[in-house]
């Protein structure tokens, strides 16, 4: 602490001892030196911060937050929603605003390095299935709200821009997809990968699957159904592993190497569902096994937009894009040259 002296009385003389002398210059010397310093710091983290959001990836981040917002206002407010498909609908577009400014303000405080979760592979991990979430939105939304044909209406105007507002919201997180994924030679995380984006794919394709399979339950009739059930969890979970310990950077954990874990689950997962696009397809359509080969047999006329023989279709055709996607994911991971979680 720096000590000052009274100030003295014009009819008295007063003669500063030397040491209070030294001790003022030195308070001077500190002022001096720190505090540019400390502007200079406190300078350059403004600067730091402003320019996360100024970044090409803060700008499309901003971007889907106002897209966000703007869609679920227009639905709560004259657009309408009801039943599970329009809360499906509501919490896609209000968790990912939300996730999203809680990126937006890790990034902007600067305070990555405290989350408990791995930031290489958090944002990405995020970001790709929010583009999943907003997809569907964007497609259920319109085939179950947009059936009012009176296009006049206020409220059927405001169905179609949430909608419009929706499409942009998935635009604007499969640019930042785009952006953060892992480039040729680029050490990243393992979710900023291929493979690892893929395993968001292969779990979301999963729990849609588990929507279409669980209201009304289609697997009960054969016991090779439940096989197929048996499939989808078991891929699914293995799935849900991967991002797990990637996310929270608990890949040591594993008896084994993380790369030969990946190829084992990846080679496993495509030879259970070659049995599960076999199996599905033979037990619900074959009229041997008590399936009905056309949709008007088993859903009639009028029977809304999705009936029991529709999901079936879906479920089949899920199967085997999954099918794809694992194969895919095999070659990849098997190519697979780096992995830094």
């Amino acid at each position: 602490m720096c000590l000052t002296t009274a100030p003295t009385q014009q009819r008295f003389s007063f003669t500063s001892p030397p040491w209070l002398a030294e001790h003022r210059a030195l308070c001077r010397e500190q002022r001096e030196d720190t505090s540019p310093t400390m502007s200079v710091q406190r300078r350059k983290i403004v600067e730091g911060n402003t320019h996360v959001l100024k970044s090409p990836v803060g700008i499309v981040r901003l971007l889907a937050v106002i897209f966000a917002c703007v869609t679920f206002s227009l639905v709560v407010h004259r657009g309408g929603y009801s039943g599970r498909t329009g809360d499906m609908c509501m919490f896609s577009w209000c968790f990912c605003f939300v996730v999203t400014i809680i990126i937006l303000t890790v990034e902007f405080v600067g305070i990555q390095s405290r989350m408990p979760v791995s930031w290489k592979n958090f944002p990405i991990t995020f970001a790709m299935f929010a583009v999943l979430m907003c997809l569907s939105a964007s497609v259920i939304y319109p085939l179950f709200f947009l059936q009012d044909r009176s296009y006049g209406s206020e409220r059927h105007t405001y169905q179609v821009v949430a909608t419009v507002f929706s499409c942009l919201t998935t635009l604007a997180y499969i640019i930042e997809v785009s952006l953060t994924r892992a480039r040729p030679g680029e050490v990243t995380g393992y979710m900023a990968t291929v493979p690892g984006i893929l395993k968001v794919i292969e779990s979301y394709i999963a729990c849609v699957i588990f929507v279409f399979i669980s209201e009304p339950i289609l697997y009960d009739g054969h016991d090779a159904l439940k096989w197929c059930l048996a499939v989808y969890c078991i891929c699914f979970i293995l799935s849900v592993i991967v991002i797990i310990l990637c996310v929270g950077e608990c890949t040591g954990w594993l008896p084994c190497s993380f790369e030969k874990f990946l190829n084992a689950y990846a080679l496993l997962a495509v030879l259970l569902y070659i049995s599960a696009v076999i199996v599905w397809p033979i037990f619900q359509f074959d009229s041997k096994y008590g399936g009905r080969t056309r949709r008007r047999d088993e859903c009639g006329y009028g029977s809304g937009i999705l009936c029991v023989w529709d999901k079936k279709v879906a479920v089949a055709v899920l199967s085997a894009f999954n099918l794809i996607i694992y194969i895919i994911d095999l070659v990849y991971s098997a190519r697979l040259i780096f992995i830094t979680v």
